[in-house]
C-alpha cells in the first residue's frame, strides 16, 4: 500500500453540509488528515440527512475523516483550536461572513496563530459585497445564478437541480483552491485566505451568458432539453418506452446521424444543412429525429449507433446504472464495509491517478469518535480530556 500524495497535509474542517464536506473529501480522498470539527452533542447537519435511519449522506461524504467535537464559543475551545490551528495546513469553514466576530474569532486572528495557514472560507455570497452578511444555501445560489432560469422548458417554471450542485462546484473548486495555496505558503512561507462564494461557482460554469448579454443582448432563458449551440441534441423515445441521449455537438456528428437514420436529404434542407440552422428549427429537427428513432427499441438503436460511431447513451437510472458493464468494468462504485450497516457501495475517489490513487480507507466517522487521538496527540492527558468533556468544551 504505497503513501497517499497528501499524506503530509492536514486540514481543520470546521465547515457544515455539503461543500465544505465535498471540499475535504477530495484532500482526505487522497490522504491529507482531514479532522472535522464538530459541535457536541449535535454535529455536522449533513448527519440528519437520513434514508429512513441510515445517514448515507454522511457515511459518503465524510469518509477517510477524522471527527472531534469543540465548542469554539467558549474561552477553552478557543485555546484547544488555537493549538489545532498552529498545527495546521488548513482551514475550512462556512459561517455566515462575520459570525466568527461573536466568538471573537477572525480570519485574521487564525493567520495570526499560524501564519502559514490557508483559511478556506465558503459562503453563498462571498465574503463582500451588499449581501454578505445574508445566510444562503446552494438552492438559494442555483435560483439566483441564473442557472435555475436556463433549466426546464419555456412554458413550466424554473427547475432547480435534484442534488446540491452549487455545493458540489463550489467544494471541488475549495479543493483545488487548497491545494494552490499551500502550495504557495510551503514556497513562500505566507499563508492567506481564500474567499470561496457558490454564487461565483455556479456562475462561473454557466458560459459566457454575460457576454452574450452585454454583446448581443441575449438572455439565456428556458430550452428543455435543447442545446442552444448545436443540434439535434435532446432525449427521445424508443418504440419499447425507453429513453436515449442524443448529442450532435459537431456537425460531422449530425451528419452521421441523418445518414444513419434514413435523413439524409436534411442535409441539403437550408433550415438543417448547418448547425446554425439546425439550431434555429430545433423544434422541426427533433420532431423528425423523434419520428425516426421510434422505429427502434433502445437496444437497437444503441447497436446502430456503437456501430456507425454516432454518439448517443440511453437515460439510465442509478440501478440501471450500476448494472452497465462499462460501470462495473470501470469499477465507479466501490464495495466498502461499514461496522454498523454492513457492506454497501460508494463512489470511488476521482479522478483516477495511475501511480498514487486515493482510497476509501474508512466511513464518515461516529461524532467525536476521534476526541481521544488528536487530543492525546495535542497532549491532554486521559483526565484532561475527561474533564473536557464533562463541561461541554468537547
Amino acid at each position: 500500500m504505497q503513501e497517499l500524495p497528501l499524506s503530509d497535509i492536514r486540514v481543520l474542517d470546521l465547515s457544515r453540509l455539503v461543500a465544505g464536506n465535498m471540499l475535504t473529501l477530495q484532500l482526505a480522498d487522497f490522504g491529507a488528515e482531514v479532522i472535522k470539527v464538530e459541535q457536541p452533542g449535535k454535529g455536522d447537519p449533513l448527519r440528519a440527512w437520513r434514508l429512513g435511519k441510515m445517514d448515507l449522506w454522511w457515511r459518503e461524504y465524510a469518509r477517510n475523516k477524522k471527527s472531534i467535537t469543540l465548542n469554539i464559543a467558549e474561552p477553552v475551545g478557543q485555546q484547544l483550536l488555537k493549538r489545532l490551528v498552529g498545527r495546521a495546513d488548513v482551514l475550512v469553514e462556512n459561517f455566515v461572513p462575520g459570525h466568527l466576530g461573536k466568538w471573537r474569532l477572525s480570519h485574521e486572528q487564525f493567520l495570526e496563530w499560524n501564519p502559514k495557514l490557508v483559511v478556506l472560507s465558503i459562503s453563498a455570497w462571498g465574503q463582500d459585497g451588499p449581501y454578505r452578511n445574508r445566510p444562503g444555501f446552494g438552492t438559494l445560489v442555483e435560483a439566483m445564478s441564473g442557472l435555475a432560469a436556463m433549466t426546464g422548458f419555456p412554458d413550466r417554471p424554473p427547475t432547480l437541480p435534484p442534488v446540491p450542485v452549487a455545493d458540489m462546484i463550489a467544494g471541488l473548486y475549495g479543493a483545488l483552491s487548497a491545494m494552490i495555496a499551500v502550495h504557495f505558503a510551503r514556497r513562500t512561507g505566507n499563508g492567506q485566505v481564500v474567499d470561496l462564494a457558490l454564487l461565483d461557482s455556479v456562475f462561473s460554469i454557466l458560459g459566457p451568458v454575460a457576454a452574450g448579454h452585454s454583446l448581443a443582448g441575449h438572455v439565456a432563458l428556458r430550452n428543455g432539453n435543447r442545446s442552444p449551440n448545436s443540434a439535434p441534441r435532446n432525449t427521445y423515445a424508443t418504440k419499447d418506452d425507453k429513453w436515449l441521449a442524443l448529442s450532435a455537438s459537431t456537425p460531422v456528428m449530425a451528419e452521421k446521424l441523418f445518414k444513419l437514420l434514413g435523413l439524409e436529404t436534411l442535409l441539403h434542407d437550408e433550415r438543417f444543412a448547418t448547425n446554425e440552422a439546425r439550431v434555429r428549427h430545433g423544434d422541426q429537427v427533433d420532431r423528425i429525429v423523434a419520428d425516426a428513432l421510434m422505429k427502434f427499441s433502445l437496444e437497437e438503436a444503441m447497436a446502430l449507433f456503437v456501430t456507425h460511431g454516432v454518439a448517443g447513451a440511453p437515460v439510465y437510472d442509478v440501478a440501471q446504472l450500476m448494472s452497465d458493464p462499462h460501470a462495473r468494468a470501470r469499477r465507479i462504485v466501490e464495495d466498502v464495509t461499514d461496522p454498523e450497516i454492513g457492506t454497501y457501495p460508494m463512489h470511488t475517489p476521482v479522478p483516477r491517478f495511475s501511480r498514487t490513487p486515493g482510497r476509501v480507507r474508512t466511513v464518515g466517522p461516529k461524532l467525536g469518535q476521534h476526541n481521544q487521538e488528536v487530543y492525546g496527540d495535542l497532549g491532554l492527558d486521559p483526565e484532561e480530556i475527561q474533564k473536557l468533556q464533562c463541561t461541554g468544551v468537547i
